[in-house]
């Protein structure tokens, strides 16, 4: 019998990023492709919202320079990537710690060998500058703190001297160790941290030596803005990607806001593959059925929709937790004196995880003369959020709040998905052969492993689809026709 006529080797349903990068895939290698989006635009979670001049994203998730996909995806080449100042401050009883990590092999020799001067040397030496050149915090016990208003780093010096406490971020032998552990991470390939027993991240972290004061006011504070988990509860392989990703290059966000990278991926893509509107309401190997264009036939069916629409287009997949997230975005006349620097909260005594000045890092989200503040929320939003982080604000930043213009509150219940042990970073693609699903639930829950999802999905169709026969030229596919 003749195979019957189909309009597309590939429908792929959902125009997020993951779609959008298998569909290049896909397209480059010679196979005609159609992505249905049910939206009426693309990019689906990478949203951002124009108000005033101002451009706003819904999640804001962070990128890294260090991540390839960002590199070997087709269609990213004019993707403009705004780097954050190094690291990123850590905000502990009023004072700023900045965190970075040395790379190289020559940064892990000399972090070693840090660890092992100091240990060795009497307390007295425990500050001198072999440690201070190899650590990650350059806010050391001794060290100018990065700058807060006078009044502010007067007082927070003040209460940490009277309780005569160690320094929450631990004392220079802590630091040359957490340098230690970044810059093997940094140096480690991604598939041998996969291949690490997996535990929670906390207990993981814990067992390898690093103290509490460190775990608690350093990597809990920067994963939970790298993978919106406060406490720590993801595997340890996905945490140990995170941290690798931090440690191996610098966090960035996209220029002119979360939706330029699937702007730059559906425009790239030949005339009439993107097809917003369009929603489907059911699939299968050869066909996808739409509620208002009828029955595309074709050879092959691509769900890169969320991991819920997925679900309900084919009952049986498994949908995971996910962690909520509230990004609360602020107008101020002046920037606060952090400059382009991440700063995440260690001390968790407010709402906010962590916040920026985004028109610092990205001139662009802001109009001239105007200052974009955002700041994230993991969990379920307080009662009178925009108040409640409104005052952890002018605590962080140590100024006052009260005349910053609030231009939105952006809540996502279902913004990242959770990646609690036992996680597969790598699970299965291909559910039979026509059918096929990818998005960050099949990887890891970044925008990162949104891209390596859409790669390995488009490698399996193109096997699948190349032991069948010859494929169709790539081009835009024929117009759909009613059932």
């Amino acid at each position: 019998m003749l195979e019957p006529a189909y309009q597309a080797d590939v429908v792929v349903v959902g125009a997020g990023v993951a779609g959008l990068a298998a569909a290049h895939r896909l397209i480059s290698q010679g196979v005609s492709a159609v992505v249905l989006e049910a939206a009426p635009v693309t990019g689906g979670r990478m949203a951002t919202e124009k108000v005033d001049g101002f451009r706003l994203d819904r999640i804001g998730q962070l990128l890294s320079t260090a991540c390839p996909e960002l590199r070997l995806t087709p269609g990213l080449d004019g993707l403009a990537l705004r780097p954050f100042a190094s690291g990123a401050l850590v905000h502990s009883e009023g004072l700023h710690h900045r965190v970075t990590a040395p790379l190289g092999a020559g940064g892990a020799r000399g972090a070693l060998h840090a660890v092992r001067a100091l240990t060795s040397a009497p307390r007295s030496a425990q500050s001198d500058p072999v440690a201070r050149r190899h650590g990650v915090i350059t806010g050391w016990p001794g060290a100018m703190p990065w700058p807060l208003p006078r009044a502010a780093a007067r007082a927070s010096v003040t209460r940490r001297g009277r309780a005569g406490a160690p320094p929450v971020l631990g004392g220079a032998v802590d630091q040359a160790r957490l340098s230690a552990a970044l810059t093997r991470l940094a140096t480690t390939p991604a598939e041998r941290l996969l291949a690490r027993p997996e535990l929670p991240a906390r207990q993981a972290l814990a067992v390898r030596g690093l103290p509490a004061r460190t775990v608690d006011g350093v990597l809990r504070p920067l994963l939970a803005a790298l993978l919106a988990d406060p406490d720590l509860s993801t595997s340890s392989r996905a945490a140990d990607l995170a941290l690798r990703m931090f440690a191996s290059g610098r966090l960035c966000l996209p220029e002119g806001g979360a939706e330029t990278l699937p702007a730059l991926l559906a425009k790239s893509l030949p005339p009439g593959t993107v097809r917003t509107g369009v929603r489907v309401t059911a699939v299968a190997t050869n066909a996808v059925t739409t509620a208002q264009h009828g029955v595309l036939r074709c050879r092959a069916v691509l769900l890169a929709t969320d991991a819920r629409a997925a679900a309900e287009l084919l009952p049986g997949l498994r949908v995971p937790e996910f962690h909520p997230v509230t990004v609360v975005h602020h107008a101020a006349d002046e920037p606060p004196a952090t400059g382009a620097a991440l700063l995440l909260d260690a001390d968790r005594d407010g709402p906010v995880a962590h916040t920026a000045v985004v028109s610092e890092v990205d001139p662009t989200r802001a109009p001239a003369g105007r200052t974009l503040v955002s700041s994230t929320v993991l969990g379920p939003p307080p009662p009178d959020a925009d108040a409640a982080v409104r005052r952890h604000l002018a605590r962080l930043y140590g100024t006052s709040t009260a005349r910053w213009e609030t231009l939105a509150v952006h809540h996502t219940p279902e913004a990242v998905p959770a990646m609690r042990p036992p996680h597969d970073p790598r699970r299965p693609v291909r559910l039979l052969a026509g059918l096929y699903v990818c998005g960050d639930h099949r990887d890891t829950g970044t925008v990162q492993g949104a891209l390596r999802s859409g790669h390995r999905v488009a490698a399996a169709v193109l096997a699948d689809l190349g032991a069948r026969g010859p494929m169709h030229s790539a081009g835009p596919p024929a117009p759909a026709r009613a059932a």
